[in-house]
């Protein structure tokens, strides 16, 4: 480091990453602020810097360093900061302490663990320090790395597992393995070891009904709501089963639930149909959640909700290794909570670079004209929330006829071959009038959301499906 070095990182301040003290004998004070920093960002303190942020030196002898070093030493676990010393003027220098940010936190000095708030360092809460100390461990020893007691490579989808390993070498993420033996595919893939299968595994191929019993947190819940509230339902489903499952379903779910979105182009006479949240996007949303929940909480799941103005994507399980919300829009170092999981996930190709879905996100939705997806950590979950760009809320009469067509939609779901006219107006919960019920199928069709077939009293009609003609 050169003395133009200290004079740019002096002009810019002190920071969560910079701090300056005057004189070594507030070693103490120092030692104590690069603890914190190497609890979170790391960066440097320089020893010859008044408060003023003028660079004065001192005189620095082996001494000198060697004292800085022993209080440095009091860091635990141990720590390796790297110490400098710049010439500023005749006889006069600046000691340098970089760090980087610990590989292992959280960090104390002298028995107590701190973290920097701004330009000032403070001791950290209990809780924040136990979140750390969970952290750590987990890197070691978490729920997805454990032996998965009493399960077999029969009771895996030995089909799924071969399909998976297919589209990575399709696709260039994992070479040909030379075998399809589920041993050695799950060996491969990081989920057998000394042929005992792990909880990743299971997660990702176990069967549904062993599943439903033993981890009944593989659980998927997509319920529909009427409104933008939780006190109506119109669909409301729930399905057990492996990660790759799961998906599909959710995945199908939203083909059926979701109204498509019909635009325009100037120079185009066909109008162009499309979901009306982004699929990719969604599927993004969805296999963050899978790889990202807490697994160890037995009551946990993934929810898919859907109201008239947004779709929420919920897991159980909080942020980790420090991010918040707002971190995750920003580029950021990709640390997975289940990485074999999300290792597995992104070798099948449902991941598609690591440390940038919630960005893929964002760009699709905003590709799509959608606002930016929000992301909310509450209590014990994290949800990310797509929100319609063209919703109005329903009031008076307009209210009404939503209602009904809404309503209509929901018979549908348990009748294969349709409803007639007749059967409708008495499957529904109404005082509407047979005309006024007319209109709201008229208002299905044009919306294409529904069809008939037949003429007369022997129509019948029905709810058109994802990727179906009109």
């Amino acid at each position: 480091m050169t003395l133009e070095w200290v004079t740019k990182v002096v002009a810019a301040g002190e920071s969560e990453t910079v701090e300056w003290k005057a004189t070594t004998g507030t070693r103490r004070e120092a030692a104590a602020t690069l603890c914190a920093m190497l609890n979170q960002r790391g960066g440097h303190v320089l020893f010859g810097v008044t408060p003023a942020g003028e660079v004065e030196g001192q005189q620095v002898s082996n001494r000198t360093i060697e004292e800085v070093s022993a209080e440095l030493q009091r860091i635990d676990p141990p720590a390796f900061p790297e110490i400098e010393r710049i010439q500023v003027g005749e006889g006069r220098q600046v000691i340098a302490v970089h760090v980087s940010r610990g590989s292992l936190p959280p960090y104390q000095y002298r028995g107590a663990a701190y973290r920097r708030v701004g330009n000032t360092t403070r001791v950290m809460s209990v809780n924040e320090y136990n979140r750390l100390l969970f952290e750590r461990m987990h890197s070691e020893q978490r729920w997805e790395n454990q032996p998965a007691a009493g399960w077999t490579v029969d009771d895996l989808d030995v089909a799924e597992i071969r399909n998976t390993i297919s589209e990575a070498v399709r696709i260039g993420r994992l070479n040909e393995p030379g075998s399809r033996e589920p041993q050695d595919l799950l060996r491969g893939l990081g989920l057998l070891r000394d042929d005992v299968l792990l909880r990743a595994a299971t997660v990702l191929f176990g069967s549904s009904e062993r599943l439903e019993f033993e981890m009944p947190q593989c659980l998927l819940r997509v319920p529909r709501f009427r409104g933008v509230s939780r006190s109506d339902f119109l669909d409301n489903r729930q399905f057990n089963g492996n990660a790759f499952i799961l998906l599909a379903n959710a995945q199908r779910f939203l083909r059926e639930t979701l109204p498509i979105a019909s635009r325009f182009e100037s120079g185009r006479m066909a109008r162009i149909d499309e979901p009306l949240y982004p699929p990719l996007a969604t599927r993004e949303a969805l296999a963050n959640a899978l790889c990202h929940r807490d697994y160890a909480m037995g009551g946990g799941s993934i929810g898919l909700a859907v109201y008239d103005d947004r779709l929420e994507v919920t897991s159980t399980g909080l942020l980790h290794f420090g991010l918040t919300p707002d971190d995750l829009f920003e580029p950021h170092e990709s640390r997975p909570w289940n990485p074999l999981i999300a290792r597995t996930f992104y070798r099948r190709g449902i991941i598609e670079e690591w440390g940038r879905g919630t960005l893929r996100m964002a760009e699709l939705a905003t590709s799509a004209g959608l606002p930016r997806p929000e992301i909310e950590e509450h209590r014990d979950c994290v949800t990310v929330r797509f929100r319609r760009a063209d919703y109005v809320p329903t009031k008076g009469r307009g209210g009404d006829v939503i209602k009904r067509q809404e309503a209509i939609l929901s018979l549908f779901e348990g009748a294969k071959d349709g409803l007639a006219l007749r059967e409708i107006v008495a499957g529904l919960v109404t005082d509407a009038s047979e005309r006024q019920i007319k209109r709201a199928l008229a208002g299905l069709r044009d919306r294409g959301l529904a069809k008939s077939t037949g003429r007369g009293p022997g129509a019948r009609w029905r709810r058109i499906r994802s990727g179906e003609s009109e």
